[in-house]
C-alpha cells in the first residue's frame, strides 16, 4: 500500500485525483504501477487500477494475472472492479472506502458477484486514513 500511496502522491499537482495502484506478483515483486491519468491523457479509462493492470499484463506478457494482488488507495469503481475480475487477480486490497462509487462492497459488490466466473479475495481498509487524507486534501482545494 505504501507504493500505491506514493503513486497517488505523484498525481498531486497534475489535476488528476490522487489515486494510486500497484500490482504485485505471488513473490511480492511489483509488476505494475499506476496513478490516475484521466486529465493528463484525456482518457476516461485512465484510472490508476487500469493503468497498473495494463503495465502488469505487459510485464508478464499475458492478460491473466493469476497469483497477483491489485493494491489501490481507494475502493475501485465498477469499471476497475470489473477489470480486476477480468484480469483474474487473486485479491484486491484497498485503502479508503468510496461511498459514492465503490464497487467492492460500498455501493456495489462486483468482485463478489456469484454470477461471475472469478471472484478475487478482498482486503479492505489498509492504511485507509492515509489514503483518505490525500483525497480530502485534494478535494479541499478543488471544491470551494
Amino acid at each position: 500500500m505504501r507504493v500505491a500511496l506514493a503513486e497517488a502522491s505523484a498525481a498531486l499537482g497534475t489535476g488528476d485525483v490522487p489515486i494510486g495502484a500497484v500490482v504485485v506478483d505471488s513473490a511480492g515483486a511489483v509488476v505494475g504501477t499506476g496513478r490516475n491519468v484521466r486529465e493528463r491523457d484525456a482518457d476516461p479509462t485512465g484510472h490508476a487500477e487500469v493503468v497498473a493492470l495494463r503495465e502488469a499484463a505487459a510485464a508478464r506478457g499475458e492478460w491473466r494475472l493469476a497469483g497477483c494482488t491489485l493494491v489501490v488507495t481507494l475502493e475501485p469503481c465498477t469499471m476497475c472492479a470489473g477489470a480486476a475480475v477480468l484480469s483474474r487477480v487473486d485479491r484486491v486490497v484497498f485503502g479508503a472506502y468510496d461511498d459514492k462509487a465503490g464497487a467492492v462492497g460500498s455501493l456495489w459488490d462486483v468482485v463478489r458477484d456469484r454470477r461471475l466466473n472469478h471472484r478475487p479475495e478482498v482486503v479492505a481498509g489498509v492504511l485507509a486514513e492515509e489514503a483518505a487524507a490525500l483525497l480530502d486534501g485534494f478535494f479541499a482545494t478543488h471544491r470551494r
